[in-house]
């Protein structure tokens, strides 16, 4: 009615009133009544915004990738904003009289791709598939740095990239190359836990080997310790031998001297007596025959005298004509000669 309307923003709408060329009222969240005719407002979205990109850009290695992301940006100086875009409000206060407030975004986009493509194309196409983060993080720095953005009075607050990815044949070669590096990696697994099987069965074997040689040198020790015994043994044995043997030679010798003396001295009494007997001989030699035969007959018994008396009646048989004998004297000779054997024969019978 006249021309007056009321407007009421939300916190995140920057408003400013234009009079005559001169903001004569500005704030975020504001509600007011004006006069349309003389009046223009202009309305900067001063809350958090994103932007979406998706860029076909080109690696180091001249192979083709996708960049998607994501960008989230902010107003921070709505009269900047303001002074080079169009952000004012139609007549009835409802809409924008122009399309600059949709072309904030693809202006941040664009900026972005720049930053984005001097990063991936000082890459090769498998570290460009490692990078995302790392791009990320060099887009938004050099984002704020960027004179464009400055002088539209944003501010960058963050900058994220959801995928980089190959075309659908360089994929699969990718993929088919991680594939056989993947197996590779698996046979190389199998083949380090076979090897090292096959090392701990060889330290096994070695430790088995190690323990067998060292009972064995052990046996063979004891072995010759066993045998070392036995040597000092026998030479033991060979000296007590030797010494036994040296004792009976000694003690052979000694019987051997003994034997030899007692012969000696038997040789001695044996010529001792032959030069007695000698003597005596030579001294009867030189006798009257009848003075030896009574010296022979001195102590000798009745009997022994009969039987040499009757030796001499014999040697002069011839001569004696007749001998006549008493039967006492025959008895007295017959029991003379008979005694002596009767003890033996009464000890025979007994």
């Amino acid at each position: 009615m006249f021309g007056i309307q009321f407007i009421k923003t939300q916190p995140t709408i920057h408003l400013m009133q234009f009079r005559r060329g001169r903001v004569v009222r500005e704030g975020a969240g504001l509600s007011f009544f004006y006069y349309a005719p003389s009046s223009s407002l202009v309305a900067v979205p001063i809350a958090s915004q994103t932007s979406d990109f998706m860029l076909e850009l080109v690696t180091s290695d001249f192979q083709s990738v996708t960049v998607q992301g994501e960008i989230s940006y902010r107003v921070q100086d709505p009269r900047r904003t303001a002074a080079l875009m169009d952000f004012s409000l139609a007549p009835n206060g409802k809409a924008y009289s122009s399309e600059d407030p949709q072309r904030l975004g693809d202006r941040v986009a664009i900026q972005a791709k720049v930053v984005i493509q001097q990063a991936v194309q000082a890459l090769d196409l498998k570290q460009a598939l490692k990078a995302s983060a790392t791009i990320a993080r060099a887009a938004q720095q050099q984002l704020s740095s960027q004179a464009e953005i400055e002088a539209l009075g944003l501010q960058v607050l963050g900058v994220s990239i959801l995928a980089i990815k190959p075309t659908p044949d360089i994929a699969r070669a990718l993929e088919a190359e991680a594939r056989e590096s993947n197996l590779k990696a698996a046979d190389d697994a199998v083949y380090l836990r076979r090897m090292a099987s096959v090392q701990n069965e060889r330290s096994i074997r070695q430790n088995e080997l190690d323990t067998e040689i060292a009972v064995e040198q052990k046996k063979r020790q004891i072995q010759e310790t066993q045998m070392e015994a036995k040597a000092a043994a026998m030479r033991r044995q060979n000296e007590l031998r030797g010494e036994q043997m040296g004792s009976d030679i000694e003690l052979e010798q000694r019987r051997k001297d003994l034997v030899e003396g007692q012969a000696d001295n038997t040789r001695k009494l044996a010529e001792a007596e032959a030069h007695k007997v000698s003597t005596l001989m030579q001294a009867l030699e030189k006798a009257d025959p009848r003075v030896v035969q009574a010296l022979a007959s001195a102590g000798m018994q009745p009997a022994q005298l009969i039987a040499q008396a009757f030796g001499g009646i014999a040697e002069k048989a011839e001569r004696i004509g007749q001998l006549n004998m008493s039967p006492e004297l025959l008895n007295s000779l017959m029991a003379t000669a008979t005694v002596p054997a009767m003890p033996s024969s009464r000890k025979g019978a007994a």
